[in-house]
């Protein structure tokens, strides 16, 4: 059954958002406060659009606005996509908890803020849950879904049932930690990497190269927690006797990642980041990483992503 969905934001996240409730056949309104935002939307959009070889009826489904009031006013349900600014995310929630109805269930796409934090200026918490999307959230089909104490089970549950009939894997969070889970185990993962090279144990090219040619290459087809089990606890065990007195435990952002950020080698935005990077060789990972989510999304739910359904 369709419903009224409403987005908070139509940058890189709320867009891929919007488009996927369309594609659902949910209404969709979208706000942004910045003009040129929203005057991109329909172009970046139509984008989507293409790499599915959708009807453009999806895209009329989606209505772009600026004033917040009206974009969230009857909306069955409010996600946030908004920068991940404690405070800004706090008042946002604020004002949503007065200008949408009692029955409206809000959502945060915050990445690593807990869900209760966010919440901390809204009177009625049970409405609260969090949704983090993975970029590009419309190829990802993930979602963790965060409850952040009890009372918000009930919403929790509807949040994952409309996730589902969307065609998404929502998963249940049941405790509300920084990071949720799937940070937590990537950031866990950088800590790592970036110590190795900052060590000088090899280059960021050679790191990359052993995570994508080998462990990283079943990553999609065995958990760490299957892959323990495929092996045997007992050679995990012996494995970490030998390995994790030896593990980075740098307990705040490394000193070399600092260096890399303070000298303004940001990554692919400057040209470099722990790797160099031309307009060139940034655009084919792009291209590289959509190709793959596609053909991945496709052989997991073919119905969902044929063209021709």
């Amino acid at each position: 059954m369709a419903v009224d969905i409403a987005v908070v934001g139509a940058g890189l996240m709320g867009h891929g958002i919007a488009y996927l409730f369309a594609r659902a056949g949910h209404r969709v309104r979208v706000h942004d406060s910045s003009p040129a935002v929203l005057a991109s939307l329909p172009h970046r959009l139509a984008g989507i659009a293409d790499l599915f070889g959708d009807d453009a009826a999806v895209c009329a489904r989606i209505s772009p606005g600026s004033d917040l009031a009206a974009t969230v006013a009857g909306a069955g349900f409010v996600f946030e996509a908004v920068p991940e600014i404690v405070t800004l995310k706090q008042e946002l929630f604020a004002d949503l908890e007065r200008l949408t109805d009692r029955d409206c269930i809000l959502c945060s796409n915050s990445s690593a803020i807990p869900t209760g934090t966010i919440a901390a200026k809204v009177h009625d918490r049970s409405r609260v849950v969090g949704t983090h999307f993975w970029n590009p959230p419309h190829l990802v089909p993930l979602v963790e879904v965060v409850q952040s104490g009890p009372e918000t089970l009930a919403a929790v549950e509807t949040v994952i049932a409309l996730l589902k009939a969307a065609g998404r894997h929502p998963v249940h969070v049941r405790r509300d930690i920084p990071g949720f889970i799937g940070n937590r185990l990537q950031h866990a993962l950088k800590r790592e990497a970036i110590a190795l090279v900052a060590a000088g144990v090899c280059d960021a090219e050679t790191l990359d190269d052993v995570v994508k040619y080998g462990f990283g290459s079943r990553l999609g087809v065995l958990g760490p927690m299957e892959q323990s089990d495929l092996v045997g606890l007992d050679l995990t065990r012996n494995i970490h006797e030998t390995l994790m007195p030896d593990l980075d435990r740098t307990d705040r952002p490394h000193p070399y990642l600092i260096e890399q950020v303070e000298a303004g080698r940001l990554g692919m935005k400057t040209g470099e980041g722990f790797r160099k990077w031309t307009p060139e060789s940034a655009e084919a990972v792009h291209r590289r990483l959509r190709e793959a989510l596609i053909a991945g999304l496709r052989k997991t739910s073919p119905a969902h992503d044929d063209p021709d359904r």
